[in-house]
């Protein structure tokens, strides 16, 4: 009989069984070739504590109270076996000195004697202990210790297997460079979420493409290893998990912890100074967060989040924000926003308009800023605000930038050959665009075909763009496009991150002043202050300036008075397309010899030389 149970766990074992299941298989064998037993094996962990693994015919509340004794010489019978490391016979638990801490508890269960046995692992380690539990008080007999004895080994074979299987669940599971677990198990334990009350925290690393670009790499693992170890040291035992390179999550029930405080106190453990190779860093993390609610599938709940943390990204970067419908809705209109200028980037209905600037004293035109419309498949002109939102799309960015270079090279090469007095084109740059590689050579080629020198473009960057994720790519790349001699403008001035110090760290040639100080202009207004110093303070750097927004003759006179010449709003013109700007360019376009102060000196500024006749950049 004996060996048909050493058979019949053997094949439990081979064919890959639950361990528990295999091992109450043979305890269940055991009591039955043992009439008047009852058995249960103690798995030892590293710290030295017992914990339950199986007993089939034990009182579960007998079991429970075993979890997490510490071995010791009188720490019952198990206890004591595996300190020992050798067999403990106790004949009578009440009056063994052993027992003296746990009699009570067997009593109640109805166990009066105990023979315990260690279970050593192939290197010797004790991994368990084998318990045969009996009714009365007695020693067991020759044979129940050899029937204990020869099924020892077919534990240790069983523990040792699940270790190995535990191992290399761990090792599939586990992200080799911050010792989370990874996304494989991620996507396994989101299979058995709870049915309800639980939540999914998406965690990203801010600006993790700055460090690897200025530092180098390992400076960047660096970052994402002391993120992570503040990640799992602010979800203690809940699950953690890093699922991309520099992306994490955290599953937790809503019962144990409120979501929002766990995202909030991980937020602020991370933002603490790391070391990163030979460098210091100051990270920061945005998190987005969904709830699960009834109706929920978990991969709604795994969409909720990507959307929360998307607009955490694009809208408060370095914050925590929790799912709500109405982020669908924006994702929506997205989407939307992005098919339509898609659809009509291939079907060239993307136009070039025109604004003009003007010198406020004479209403003459010295240039013009390009501004994308989209026409409408029945002809409608839909304004660059109503589709703004594609434009967070990278690729849809960067297609339109081209797609309007190619419109402006073509209209500017019809306005010079007409003989239009021209000076100047504006060319908006978004954040996509610095990160393309052909700019400014596909600035080059489009002029270069239409025959339009190169001196007429300005590249005008907003200030979001300009160091909205304090990116130095950016920098460099405005530095580098000033080195090829284009005039770089700063958009939308006072609105952003930028301020006077980064003009001397990334300096440029042209600033524009955003219509949120023009329409806050008047006598004794703070806002005309702001706009008198910024023309002071840009005059002393050699920058010129240009004030948008200007509606009112007010306005002019004021901007006028504190030496402000040029300017650019609806009191001159609203956007025009190709052919009504040509013709306002005949009336009032200023003549290229008549005004060459700027362009002469931004050449000495530079260090260049005298800029050819007809190069006017006023």
């Amino acid at each position: 009989m004996l060996i048909e149970v050493q058979n019949s766990i053997l094949k439990m074992v081979a064919q890959g069984d639950d361990l528990e299941a295999t091992l109450a298989t043979l305890c269940c064998e055991l009591e039955t070739l043992l009439p008047g037993t009852r058995t249960s094996i103690l798995i030892l962990d590293s710290h030295g504590l017992l914990h339950p693994c199986v007993a089939p015919n034990l009182p579960k509340d007998y079991s429970a109270a075993l979890d997490g004794i510490a071995i010791g010489p009188s720490a019952g019978s198990c206890g004591t076996a595996a300190y020992l490391r050798r067999v403990v016979v106790v004949d009578d638990i009440e009056i063994d000195p052993r027992w003296s801490a746990f009699k009570d508890l067997a009593q109640a269960a109805g166990l009066r004697a105990c023979f315990s046995s260690p279970i050593f692992g192939s290197k010797g380690q004790v991994l368990a202990t084998f318990a045969l539990y009996f009714d009365e008080a007695r020693k067991p007999t020759a044979f129940e210790q050899s029937v204990i004895e020869g099924c020892l080994p077919l534990c240790m074979i069983a523990l040792e297997r699940h270790e190995r299987v535990q191992e290399r669940e761990r090792l599939a599971y586990t992200d080799a460079l911050t010792g989370l677990t990874n996304r494989a198990k991620y996507n396994k334990d989101l299979e058995n979420v709870p049915k309800s009350g639980w939540s999914l925290l998406l965690i990203d690393i801010d600006n993790l493409k700055s460090v690897n670009d200025t530092f180098g790499h390992n400076a960047g693992d660096d970052l994402i290893a002391a993120v992570a170890a503040r990640i799992a040291g602010s979800a203690a035992t809940l699950r953690a998990y890093r699922i991309g390179g520099d992306e994490f999550a955290v599953i937790l029930d809503d019962a144990a912890i409120d979501p929002k405080a766990l995202a909030e106190r991980i937020g602020s453990n991370v933002s603490v100074p790391a070391v990163c190779g030979e460098h210091t860093a100051f990270p920061t993390i945005t998190i987005g967060i969904a709830h699960w609610r009834v109706g929920l599938s978990v991969a709604e709940v795994r969409q909720n989040a990507d959307i929360a943390l998307y607009h955490a990204k694009e809208e408060s970067r370095g914050g925590v924000l929790i799912f709500n419908d109405t982020l669908t809705t924006a994702i929506s209109r997205r989407l939307e926003a992005i098919h339509k200028v898609a659809a009509a980037l291939k079907d060239s209905r993307i136009e070039a308009w025109y604004q003009p600037i003007v010198r406020i004293d004479t209403g003459d035109i010295v240039g013009v800023e390009a501004l994308a419309r989209m026409r409408t498949i029945d002809g409608a002109i839909v304004p660059a605000a109503e589709f703004f939102e594609a434009t967070k799309d990278a690729q849809i960015a960067a297609s339109l930038t081209r797609r309007m270079i190619e419109c402006i090279a073509r209209d500017v090469g019809g306005w010079l050959r007409l003989g239009i007095p021209f000076q100047h084109v504006g060319i908006n740059l978004s954040a996509a665009d610095f990160s393309c590689t052909d700019l400014p050579e596909s600035l080059e080629v489009a002029f270069r075909q239409e025959g339009v020198p190169l001196h007429h473009a300005v590249l005008e960057v907003t200030e979001s763009v300009y160091l909205g994720d304090r990116d130095r790519r950016v920098a460099k790349k405005i530095a580098a496009l000033r080195a090829a001699g284009l005039l770089i403008a700063l958009d939308d001035f006072g609105t952003g991150f930028a301020s006077l110090t980064h003009l001397i760290t990334v300096p440029v040639d042209i600033i524009k002043i955003d219509k949120s100080f023009t329409d806050l202009l008047g006598p004794d207004d703070p806002g005309t202050s702001i706009v008198e110093g910024i023309l002071h303070i840009a005059k002393r750097l050699g920058i010129k300036v240009v004030v948008e927004g200007i509606e009112t003759t007010e306005q002019a006179e004021l901007l006028l008075e504190r030496g402000c010449v040029l300017g650019q709003g609806y009191l001159y013109s609203k956007a025009l397309p190709a052919d009504q700007i040509c013709t306002l360019l005949r009336e009032r376009g200023q003549a290229r010899d008549s005004v060459s102060e700027l362009n002469a000196t931004l050449h000495r500024m530079r260090g260049g030389p005298s800029p050819l006749p007809g190069r006017d950049t006023a």
